[in-house]
């Protein structure tokens, strides 16, 4: 049994006005703390079943949900949401959170969650599932999928040999003004976050103001990017590796093509979703199989197949030719760290001049 609900803040009978727009909800994580707790828990749901709240939409995880559901007879309840929203609501909810399992898109979420307390160490046979690098190191989040930054460009506009080494080289001549950004984006402002944490604040915020007085221009969301690579409207940009290899499965002659930054460079960090349990779960053990579904082979193969995401899970190879994890210098960074410094991201994004 499949019980959905698209629990958005906005749909919980909270009036949330003064945190519609994304980045103000994000800078605004003690405006919840005034909403009355029994609005804050108006989308309760059935507590016979396993709760899901997840950031990733029904379109993309539905059957895979439905499918776990079926093999296992264990009922669920999903809502789906922004992942930002759907972390604020449980910030919100604490104690009462009917909450099981949190399927988190961005990691700044789980971050958030994680460092509020509200997370269950996980079972030792669910974290030996994925490379240490992809997991809590408390235990309290595992990692399912993974998604490369990459600077996807038009190879008709730009040759191999023109492309910058660094993504810190974007704002400087000849790449100033060409390579588009989505500033509202969650993965744009992961991105960011990350940046802060590894160079500081100082270089983060001069990288920003940069871009931003360069004209870089600014599109919704990396989807809106690929396209217009591809037109050619703009040469390049900074998106998530999978959305320009869904454009080239549908249509192979596009031009956009993504480049990964060498060395480990701060642009080719991997984002990655996770899932975790919730402290308050009375539903441990049907958590802990549900999260074991999405780490198996069937799952993972989904995923790369059907998203063109990394699998996580050890032994399964990606999809298409992108080069297994394993051979790709990645940077690091504290994933629980990003939750607190999301806040400040957003203001600093906003205060460099850029729009999007």
């Amino acid at each position: 049994t499949v019980r959905i609900t698209t629990c958005r803040l906005s749909t919980c009978k909270v009036d949330l006005t003064v945190i519609a727009h994304r980045a103000l909800r994000l800078l605004s994580f003690a405006v919840l703390a005034a909403v009355p707790a029994a609005l804050a828990t108006s989308c309760g749901g059935d507590r016979d079943a396993l709760t899901i709240y997840s950031g990733r939409g029904e379109n993309l995880v539905g059957p895979l949900l439905e499918r776990f559901s079926e093999e296992t007879g264990i009922a669920i309840d999903v809502r789906y949401g922004d992942s930002a929203d759907l972390a604020l609501l449980v910030g919100e909810e604490g104690e009462r959170t009917p909450a099981d399992v949190f399927y988190s898109q961005s990691p700044g979420a789980v971050g958030f969650l994680a460092e509020r307390g509200l997370l269950a160490e996980l079972g030792e046979g669910v974290l030996a599932e994925v490379d240490e690098r992809f997991e809590s190191p408390q235990g309290l989040w595992v990692g399912l999928t993974g998604r490369q930054r990459v600077l996807v460009y038009n190879e008709e506009l730009v040759s191999p040999d023109e492309l910058p080494e660094s993504v810190f080289d974007v704002t400087e001549e000849p790449y100033a003004g060409q390579v588009a950004l989505a500033p509202s984006n969650a993965s744009f402002q992961d991105f960011v976050s990350v940046m802060r944490q590894v160079e500081g604040d100082e270089r983060a915020r001069a990288w920003l103001e940069a871009m931003a007085e360069s004209d870089a221009p600014t599109y919704a969301n990396n989807n809106a990017i690929v396209e217009a690579v591809g037109r050619g409207e703009v040469p390049m940009g900074l998106v998530n590796h999978y959305y320009n290899e869904r454009f080239l499965a549908e249509d192979p002659g596009l031009p956009s093509r993504n480049y990964v930054f060498p060395d480990g460079d701060l642009g080719s960090i991997v984002l990655i979703t996770t899932a975790s349990i919730l402290r308050t779960t009375d539903h441990r053990e049907e958590a802990e199989r549900f999260i074991s579904f999405l780490l198996s082979e069937e799952a993972q193969e989904f995923f790369g197949e059907e998203t063109f995401e990394y699998p996580l899970a050890a032994g399964v190879e990606p999809a298409t030719d992108l080069p297994p994890l394993e051979s790709v210098d990645l940077p690091e960074y504290a994933i629980d760290e990003l939750g607190g410094e999301l806040q400040g991201t957003v203001r600093m994004i906003a205060e460099s001049g850029l729009e999007g």
